[in-house]
């Protein structure tokens, strides 16, 4: 048992993590181009793909807001002979967006913009009594980004930007404890806590007047720290004196992201190739501090050896009036958990993304825009060397999305 609760234990944090749970939703004309938007501008969500775009954009004030639903799916099956199956109780996910930008008054070349994200968080959950219930029953992650950005305009072909991001969030979980109280029923850990990290994102963007563009982005690693978290047991009385209700401290390096963009805008068309490379090396280990320990209960680092990882993705946009527009992409996604790391919490698979878009431009600078997302994950075998437990995931994710935006 006490081998169970370390290994339980050392996969606490699971917002700050990879491709299971990382959100690439940040804007609704970018999802439906395959999320490009590092060398193609669109909207004032220029504020989070490249701040280097803003003092580019032709509207003085650009507003967008916008919600996409999540609904993911996560199929297990056990090893062979494979006779038993299930699938994550069916949840919804609403990671939204804000941004704002605008050319600084007095001045043709500084601009400024601010963007409120949400690039971390899902929700997961097994059925109580599922087969890996002593690693995962439920976990529900929430985070959001604050950037506030600077942009200026060195000509009419070149921009320059950055921004300060604050980054937050918290958690819950419920795990299963292999202990059994008199009625046969398994104990219970549940676990809350709140992180809070600090980083930039910066960029570069060029706008030909031949109708080609690029872009280059960096966004930061940001090291997020989670201090004073609470852990609740639920475990038979005689084992109380190991479990009482105590806290735990962690940390760890959410990975940068590298971006490079092209665009090519004629007549009605527009056309985006992005290439994000993302440094999920910085996560090799989870280290978990908690403030009381015991003999069963005892301070853990938990191995994660990610690599650092590739998305590749391409758009499309078609503009059949001044008033319609609409859009389609694609993009794979590849992992960063390496053979032999793979968990139920993150069962996380390289993955293709199918995209759709379309926005309505109504009077007065008032538009409408929406997208549709399917994520299809590639079958994936392995057993995690740290518990020993493996089988087989398959996951999908329908994601439809719509923003309202203003321009003035």
């Amino acid at each position: 048992m006490k081998r169970s609760l370390l290994a339980l234990f050392g996969m606490l944090p699971l917002f700050v993590q990879a491709g299971g749970f990382q959100l690439n939703l940040q804007g609704q004309k970018q999802t439906g181009m395959g999320h490009t938007g590092t060398g193609l501008l669109s909207d004032a969500s220029t504020v989070l793909f490249n701040p280097g775009g803003i003092s580019l954009l032709d509207s003085s004030l650009n507003i967008n807001a916008g919600l996409n639903l999540l609904f993911p799916r996560v199929r297990y099956l056990a090893p062979f002979p494979g006779n038993y199956t299930t699938e994550t109780v069916h949840n919804t996910g609403t990671p939204f967006h804000f941004y704002v930008a605008s050319r600084l008054e007095g001045s043709k070349r500084l601009s400024f913009g601010f963007g409120i994200y949400t690039p971390f968080g899902s929700k997961q959950q097994w059925e109580d009594d599922w087969v890996g219930q002593f690693l995962i029953r439920e976990i529900d992650l929430k985070t959001i980004c604050f950037q506030p950005s600077f942009s200026f305009k060195i000509n009419d072909e070149l921009g320059i930007g950055a921004g300060f991001i604050l980054a937050t969030g918290t958690f819950g979980l419920r795990k299963g404890i292999p202990a059994q109280d008199s009625t046969g029923a398994y104990g219970e850990a549940r676990l809350n806590g709140r992180a809070s990290g600090f980083g930039y994102n910066a960029g570069v963007f060029y706008k030909g007047k031949n109708g080609f563009s690029a872009g280059i982005d960096f966004r930061s690693s940001i090291l997020a720290k989670i201090i004073d978290g609470s852990a609740e047991f639920s475990v038979p009385p005689a084992l109380n004196s190991y479990f009482g209700t105590t806290t735990f401290n962690t940390s760890i390096r959410l990975p940068f992201t590298a971006s490079l963009g092209l665009g090519y805008t004629k007549d009605k068309h527009r056309v985006a190739l992005d290439v994000n490379y993302v440094g999920w090396s910085s996560y090799d280990s989870l280290v978990i501090d908690f403030k009381d320990n015991s003999e069963k209960l005892a301070d853990n680092r938990s191995p994660r050896n990610y690599k650092n990882s590739f998305i590749f993705r391409a758009g499309y946009e078609h503009r059949l009036n001044d008033q319609l527009q609409i859009r389609g992409g694609a993009y794979f996604d590849m992992t960063p958990v390496q053979d032999g790391y793979l968990t139920p919490e993150t069962p996380d698979v390289n993955k293709i993304g199918i995209t759709a878009g379309a926005s309505v431009r109504l009077k007065k600078g008032f538009g409408i825009d929406a997208s549709f997302l399917y994520i299809e994950g590639m079958k994936r075998t392995d057993t995690n060397l740290e518990t020993g437990f493996g089988g087989t995931y398959k996951s999908r994710a329908i994601i439809p999305g719509i923003s309202l935006s203003f321009v003035f």
